[in-house]
């Protein structure tokens, strides 16, 4: 149970770090691509997005140890599974963000003959691999909004506790058409929400250990 809380908690940090560790250059430029995609700053930032990911559906796999029997397990169940197929859905595409992109880049910044930005859109928008996205995103928001609304009725943490967790979830597809300092402002969202939810299940596991 705690090991759930810290999982949340840490990917609360980690969500908040991918946007503002991130490079935020030009991207349509051959230069800029170049400069971001090829950066160590890249790899790391969409690392930690995607261990983000790993860690979210471990804290809803506690939260819905905490919520069995209230009559909301169910509910609590269905976050977990639909969080937990989101995140597989998206991690090939953010896999391929990382690695293939900064492969690519590294390349073109050595010199090789590329066609960087022709080869940055055909890896992005892949129709497989953006319906996969986009799949993914949007149950990366339903199954966090379901488990807030598992909280809200539940009666065993705070009902609003995991109202902030819900909503930065819910906006994660949306926040792609942010400015750089608005994605920064959705990290901080969605690291309250985790945060203050795994707060709440240290909490509530406490006594129970005492």
């Amino acid at each position: 149970m705690r090991l759930g809380a810290v999982a949340l908690a840490v990917a609360g940090v980690l969500f908040v770090l991918y946007p503002a560790v991130r490079p935020w250059e030009d991207e349509s430029t051959t230069a800029g691509a170049t400069a971001a995609l090829g950066s160590g700053a890249w790899v790391a930032s969409h690392l930690f997005a995607m261990i983000g990911f790993i860690l979210v559906p471990l804290g809803l796999l506690a939260l819905h140890r905490v919520l069995s029997r209230t009559g909301v397990e169910r509910r609590a169940l269905t976050a977990l599974v639909v969080t937990w197929i989101g995140a597989g859905l998206v991690l090939p595409y953010y896999g391929a963000e990382d690695f293939a992109l900064n492969a690519i880049a590294s390349k073109a910044a050595a010199g090789q003959p590329l066609d960087l930005l022709d080869l940055v859109e055909s890896i992005r928008f892949s129709p497989a691999a953006a319906t996969m996205f986009g799949v993914g995103l949007v149950a990366l928001g339903v199954g966090p909004v379901l488990a807030a609304l598992a909280v809200w009725r539940s009666r065993v943490l705070p009902r609003y506790s995991g109202i902030p967790f819900g909503v930065g979830f819910a906006l994660f597809l949306p926040q792609f058409f942010l400015p750089p300092a608005g994605r920064i402002g959705h990290g901080v969202l969605v690291a309250i929400g985790s945060l203050w939810l795994a707060w709440e299940l240290w909490r509530v596991e406490a006594p129970r250990a005492r």
